[in-house]
């Protein structure tokens, strides 16, 4: 599943792709705002961590990754 993170004052988007289910992804980050570190985490299918304040979010788009088609195309 593809996350979109926008951070605010930053000119690009974080892009990860995550394991975690869209319902896993939002609870995160719903608890994250009401969490007293106030800071949103999560994982990428890697197993890299990814860290950014809540005060700092701009917004998260959740979407069902898309594969990618090779070659050319009739339609």
């Amino acid at each position: 599943m593809e996350v979109k993170i926008g951070v605010q004052f930053a000119p690009r988007e974080l892009v990860l792709e995550s394991e975690q289910s869209p319902e896993a992804v939002e609870k995160a980050v719903a608890d994250a705002f009401v969490a007293k570190s106030g800071l949103l985490t999560l994982l990428d299918e890697r197993g890299r961590r990814i860290v950014v304040p809540t005060d700092k979010l701009a917004y998260v788009e959740i979407a069902e990754s898309q594969t990618r088609r090779v070659g050319f195309s009739a339609s």
